[in-house]
């Protein structure tokens, strides 16, 4: 069950991949159309601003789509196999789910206490989702149908009918196999999800009211849930989901930028929810006092091969927010660090928001700058460099906490691990006798061939998906997975094992590489092994 629950968490990442430049692009279009920064330019009536505003437009295009797009996105990494039948499967099914829920509404609404001839808009729990006037479920909705269809997918989509019944095979199976429990799953949410939407307006107001304590909470088990994959289901309901505000957190802050650019009074009045989007701090000042540590607490001897790990992991969470090649270098060798680090993020958001930081900030340096810092320093310059010089304090704290306790209990971080012979081939011994393999063609092929060979080859290989930055397989036999200096060395982040639950740190380019995995799977005929 916990293996399946990290799959989805890790699948939520490939369609949130997606939202870093759609942020940008909103950032931005907000930013040159505000009239702070270009005065008369941001009169509806000028070319700038109808310019400016059509570009928006196209930014504005995953957040107005975000449920179609989970529902589509997730089978990409969930489903085993035809993934791309699977996506299709999964919108077809989830507009099906809308369009009964339309039509329960319609005639039944007023069983359901629910007025559905009103308009949608926020507080009437109904919304607009591929033009279908149906429940508002957010990314919820989408998660559950794609979860369903993806099971019904990998159990029948290569189920062989009879010849006769041929043209229902595939997809078309898949199709009438959801259907019933689609029109099932349609009735029950009509009949409960007006109650959780109660619940959720509940929980907006005690959360809205729960102050510093609130967030700390919120964002010390959002770090926390980190290595199982959950952390996923603690922060997207409030970043993109209804969980404090409609449509959450990104979408309204960035809808209401301009606005809020404008006002002189304390932001944390007008929109107390914003603090619940303060862990991206983590991502850019934690991640500085980490990689600080690492290095002074490194053997004189490694500190160049640590600085050349360190400067790209460390950027990759200073700049788009993405940690997982950072902090999966002590995650599973250094857990109590984890364990602080989780500490300090929830501290340093709690006391960023008591100090009245609030505003989009899950991500990283650029997303920062340019829905934050940039458009708000104007009237809100006091706020920003409050943020800033408290990120600046937890950085010496990040650095002089992990420092000692490093030091202290002799834990073996980068740099500091006993020298480990690794028996591997060299590149000339791979692209030998990989030359006659035809399949294998670029920096990702590559990459994923000495994967492959580092799980002990294409038999041991059960199943294979991928989140952000990591590889994430089932293997049959786990005693025939390299450790983790062959992995650094063929070019990856490492590797985590947990019985046949195998997990390689790729880095960015992983679902690139999980594509040239996947292409030697299905040719494993061609494969020319190498012997370690």
């Amino acid at each position: 069950m916990m293996k399946q629950i990290q799959r989805f968490g890790g699948a939520m990442y490939t369609p949130v991949l997606i939202f870093a430049f759609s942020g940008l692009v909103v950032g931005l279009t907000i930013l040159l159309r505000n009239p702070i920064f270009v005065g008369t330019l941001s009169n509806p009536d000028t070319t700038w601003f109808k310019i400016i505003k059509t570009i928006e437009e196209g930014g504005w295009t995953v957040f107005r789509q975000m449920p179609i797009l989970f529902a589509i996105g997730l089978p990409i990494s969930l489903a085993k196999t035809s993934n791309a039948r699977a996506c299709m499967e999964s919108f077809v099914i989830y507009m099906s789910y809308n369009y009964f829920i339309s039509s329960i509404l319609n005639y039944w609404g007023p069983a359901l206490n629910i007025d559905f001839s009103q308009p949608i808009g926020a507080g009437t729990g109904l919304t607009t989702i591929g033009g279908v006037k149906t429940l508002d479920t957010s990314i919820i909705g989408a998660i559950v149908v794609a979860g369903m269809v993806v099971y019904f997918h990998d159990k029948y989509f290569d189920k062989k009918l009879p010849d006769f019944l041929g043209i229902f095979q595939g997809s078309a199976f898949v199709v009438i196999v959801s259907f019933i429990p689609t029109l099932l799953l349609a009735v029950a949410t009509a009949i409960i999800w007006p109650k959780v939407q109660n619940g959720i307006g509940s929980l907006q107001i005690f959360l809205a009211s729960s102050g510093s304590l609130g967030v700390w909470i919120y964002t010390f088990l959002e770090r926390l849930l980190i290595p199982t994959g959950l952390h996923h289901f603690i922060y997207t309901p409030f970043t993109y989901g209804p969980a404090v505000v409609d449509e959450g957190i990104t979408k309204f802050w960035a809808e209401n930028l301009t606005h809020f650019s404008q006002l002189t009074v304390p932001l944390k009045s007008v929109f107390p929810q914003g603090g619940f989007s303060l862990f991206g701090n983590s991502k850019i000042f934690g991640a500085i006092g980490i990689a600080i540590a690492f290095y002074f607490t490194s053997k004189s001897e490694k500190k160049k091969a640590v600085i050349g790990l360190l400067i790209p992991a460390t950027l990759t969470a200073v700049l788009v927010g993405i940690t997982e090649p950072l902090e999966f270098t002590f995650l599973f060798i250094a857990p109590v660090l984890f364990i602080i680090h989780s500490i300090l993020a929830a501290s340093m958001a709690a006391i960023m928001y008591s100090f009245g930081v609030v505003g989009s900030m899950g991500s990283g340096l650029i997303n920062t700058a340019t829905l934050n810092w940039i458009p708000l320093f104007k009237n809100h310059s006091t706020m920003v460099f409050t943020q800033i010089a408290i990120g600046i304090i937890f950085i010496g704290i990040y650095a002089f906490a992990f420092k000692v306790i490093i030091e202290k209990m002799d834990l073996k971080t980068p740099g500091r691990e006993e020298d480990e012979e690794v028996k591997l081939y060299s590149k000339a011994d791979f692209k030998l006798k990989a030359e006659g393999n035809s399949k294998i063609k670029s920096q990702f092929d590559e990459i994923a061939y000495n994967i492959l060979i580092g799980l002990g080859d294409t038999e041991n290989i059960v199943d294979v998906t991928n989140c952000a930055t990591r590889l994430r397989l089932t293997v049959k036999d786990p005693n025939l997975v390299q450790g983790a200096g062959y992995f650094k060395q063929i070019g990856t982040h490492g590797v985590v094992k947990n019985g046949s639950a195998i997990q390689i740190i790729v880095g960015l380019s992983v679902p690139q590489v999980r594509e040239s995995f996947e292409k030697l799977l299905n040719n494993s005929e061609e494969l020319v092994t190498v012997q370690a």
